[in-house]
């Protein structure tokens, strides 16, 4: 009767496997890059990323380049947004449900803004190059 069980318990856990790696991991290295330009004109942009990775740095542009890598997994509800007002960058991008997402941003801003990360001054990551 043991042996028994023990084997139904071996063949439900063998059956729920496959499940369990089905929705698959995402991985912003495969990613492809999205960008997305906004004219500015201000002083200062304050970077709102709300806890994803962005790379901030001084180019010599007059605009504002966003690169966004967003890789999502198997099964996922992804949500994504990134828009410039009155100073403010948000970017968002994330998923609902039984998966995963995988982001990250990139920012060139023009070297004469003054960047702020979540509204407390921050140094620039990135490299111009």
């Amino acid at each position: 009767m043991f042996s028994r069980r023990l084997s139904r318990s071996v063949l439900a856990a063998g059956a729920l496997l496959p499940l369990s790696v089905l929705p698959g991991c995402a991985d912003v290295d495969d990613a492809a890059p999205e960008k997305k330009t906004f004219a500015f004109d201000g002083r200062t942009l304050d970077v709102r990323s709300h806890g994803m990775p962005a790379d901030l740095v001084a180019t010599d542009r007059d605009d504002i380049e966003v690169t966004r890598w967003f890789d999502v997994g198997f099964g996922a509800d992804p949500h994504s947004e990134w828009r410039l007002r009155a100073g403010r960058l948000d970017l968002e991008a994330g998923c609902e449900g039984f998966a995963n997402c995988d982001t990250r941003f990139r920012v060139e801003v023009p070297k004469s803004v003054t960047v702020l990360r979540g509204g407390r001054a921050t140094k620039l990551t990135g490299s111009g190059k």
